[in-house]
């Protein structure tokens, strides 16, 4: 399993911990909603739960369910800023179509498996 940070997201993951005064990386899931099927997950965690794993780049931590990890195999995070909107970005080759704002996907044939309905 591969999931890979860009410099900038993980900038952006320290930077969020450094303002709120705790925590050791950004927990990313997947969870079914949206008109696509399914969206990313973003929270800070605290704590990195018994089942997650870990992945770490440029000084940040992502932390994944088992669930998630088929989903997010091969994808990249990144921050982006377009005009006044900044956001955390998935760079995702599982992902077959997004929805016209973006905020939902759905999977290509025989991806993600294992994705919590």
């Amino acid at each position: 399993m591969t999931i890979t940070l860009t410099p900038a997201a993980a900038r952006q993951i320290r930077s969020q911990i450094a303002k709120r005064g705790s925590g050791l990386g950004l927990r990313v899931g997947v969870k079914s909603v949206g008109c696509s099927g399914f969206a990313y997950t973003y929270e800070l965690a605290d704590e990195v739960r018994a089942d997650e794993q870990r992945f770490e780049a440029h000084g940040a931590a992502l932390l994944i369910a088992p669930q998630n990890l088929l989903t997010l195999n091969g994808a990249s995070l990144d921050f982006v800023t377009e005009g006044l909107k900044q956001s955390f970005q998935f760079d995702n080759p599982n992902v077959g179509t997004t929805c016209g704002c973006g905020e939902s996907f759905s999977l290509k044939a025989g991806a993600g498996k294992g994705v919590p309905a």
